[in-house]
């Protein structure tokens, strides 16, 4: 009984914190207090593991917190007029180094299970490769004839009503959903990081080197993300804004995107403003 209970709470602040949040949030809201709606099963994880962490912490809190207390009452001067001069307990030393150890066992073994199911997919079905560069992002589709675009933040007055500020990019990208999609990140100059915290990726671009990692997009929509990595003085303009569609979707628009870009002019790239 207590464990369902246990599980409701969490689950029932979510709620409460977002109850004017959009059914499809994908994007940073004000005053927002808990994690984006997941939209991949990597995502879906980290939330279940802080769960489990939130649930730790509050224990070890209330626990500390009535002993703080259970002290100040029982071992105060005026209950105790003669201190205690008590040096060691044999039995109390092993319960605080026994449960500890329990406590951090309980935190790593699904921590160690979630770190490495974040690695990789071992069937990839496609393959995306993010460049990052001072302040935008390009994207390579090798699967699909080598597409490749750039992807800039639209100023503030381009942007047409609905449009997020500071998030909204001239070409997104497109990737279709119940996919196994490898993404391999890499930087042109410095060091960047690629986030989209709906598939709860974050992951660095670093020059010189490929990072790897995965998504597998269980739900159609827009998902809005960020570098995360100070790159510069525009760091702040280098917003991620991915589409999920279906998959005959998506072969649709590889093909008009080959198109459309095949035809787009090699672009002079200027700093993003304000």
């Amino acid at each position: 009984m207590f464990t369902r209970f246990a599980r409701l709470i969490p689950s029932a602040a979510a709620i409460l914190l977002t109850a004017a949040v959009p059914a499809s949030a994908s994007q940073p809201r004000p005053w927002q207090m808990t994690f984006q709606p997941a939209a991949t099963p990597v995502m879906e994880q980290i939330q279940s593991f802080n769960d489990l962490l939130f649930w730790i912490i509050v224990a070890i809190t209330l626990f500390v917190l009535a002993l703080l207390c259970y002290c100040a009452i029982k071992f105060n001067e005026k209950s105790n007029p003669t201190p205690s001069k008590t040096t060691h307990n044999t039995a109390l030393e092993v319960i605080w180094t026994v449960v500890p150890i329990l406590i951090l066992v309980v935190i790593a073994v699904p921590s160690f299970r979630l770190l490495y199911f974040m690695d990789r997919t071992d069937k990839p079905e496609m393959t995306l490769k993010v460049v990052s560069h001072q302040w935008y992002w390009s994207y390579h589709y090798p699967d699909h004839g080598n597409l490749n675009f750039t992807s800039n933040m639209v100023p503030a007055e381009d942007l047409k009503p609905g449009q997020p500020r500071l998030l909204t990019v001239d070409n997104e990208v497109v990737l279709p959903v119940d996919t196994n999609v490898r993404v391999l990140a890499t930087s042109e100059d410095v060091i960047h990081n690629w986030a989209v915290p709906a598939f709860g990726v974050k992951i660095d671009t670093v020059p010189g080197r490929t990072n790897e990692t995965w998504v597998r997009i269980t739900k159609e929509g827009t998902y809005y993300g960020q570098c995360s990595e100070l790159c510069g003085i525009n760091h702040g303009f280098m917003p991620v804004q991915v589409r999920a569609v279906s998959k005959a979707a998506f072969a649709q628009w590889t093909e008009e995107a080959k198109k459309k870009f095949a035809a787009t002019p090699e672009t002079v790239h200027v700093a993003a403003t304000r």
